[in-house]
Parts: structure tokens; C-alpha cells; sequence
């Protein structure tokens, strides 16, 4: 009886280190302060903010940042893309963002995937991109709260 109680501990080995199924949300479901957003989204711009490194001077670390441009059928909202992230946001791609977060920037919202998240290329997207609905446009305050 003993191959029965390994067998059973084996089949719950994924329960016990606590591993759960994603939960995909829209781009109109994003707040402000959020983290561990998981999402499928189709990538409409990608633009280089900044780059600097071997092609500015040899002796400094290499660094690309570029702003891109992602949407579902809800909504957009600018990504972050950071250094070999740069490479797979390509416009038409559609990419699945894992455990994004979100940074705020004057005032604005922008997703961002840190070294505990992963972006996956993946089939293309059949929903058309809702465009008219930019939740980087819209500008928050950071209000305290008396008690």
C-alpha cells in the first residue's frame, strides 16, 4: 500500500506548492497599483524612448527602452519594453503579458513586466482592438486620505 501513498502525493505535488491557473483579464480591467496581471493583447506601435550603451560608448551597459502601444477588444494601454522585451513587442504581434504590473508615470498608467513576469509571442489575435479607449491617457492624483 505503500505505491498508493507516493502515487497520491505525487498527484497533489502541483496543490501543495501552491500553483494556480492564470486568470486573463481585459485592458479595461486595469487599475491603478496593480500587480500580477495576466493578459492577451495585441501589439499596435512600438517606439525606442531610449537607448543607450556599446552603441553610445563601449564602456557602458546596454540599455533600450521603448513604449509600445497594446490593446484587446476593450481598451489600450502603453507597455514598457525593456531591453530583449524590445525585441518581441513588434507591431501586428500579439503577445501574452504574465504577471505584469503597473507603473505610474506622470500621473498615467503604464504596464510593465519586471524580472518575475514573462511575455509570450503568441497566434495571432482574432478581436479587432477597441483604439478609442486609452487608459494611459487618463490622468490620475495620488489623494491622502484623512482618518
Amino acid at each position: 500500500m505503500a505505491t498508493t501513498n507516493s502515487q497520491a502525493q505525487g498527484s497533489s505535488a502541483p496543490a501543495k506548492l501552491g500553483l494556480r491557473k492564470p486568470v486573463f483579464i481585459n485592458v479595461d480591467d486595469i487599475k491603478p497599483g496593480t500587480a500580477g496581471l495576466t493578459l492577451v493583447a495585441k501589439v499596435l506601435s512600438s517606439e525606442i524612448v531610449l537607448q543607450k550603451g556599446s552603441a553610445v560608448s563601449s564602456n557602458l551597459r546596454n540599455v533600450r527602452i521603448a513604449e509600445c502601444l497594446i490593446g484587446d477588444e476593450t481598451g489600450v494601454i502603453l507597455f514598457t519594453a525593456r531591453n530583449d522585451q524590445v525585441d518581441l513587442m513588434k507591431p501586428g504581434t500579439t503577445v501574452i503579458i504574465r504577471n505584469g504590473k503597473i507603473d505610474m508615470f506622470k500621473g498615467s498608467m503604464r504596464l510593465a513586466v519586471d524580472k518575475w513576469g514573462r511575455i509570450e509571442v503568441t497566434d495571432p489575435a482574432t478581436f479587432e482592438v477597441k483604439e478609442d479607449n486609452n487608459l494611459s491617457n487618463v490622468e490620475y492624483e495620488l489623494v491622502n486620505v484623512a482618518e
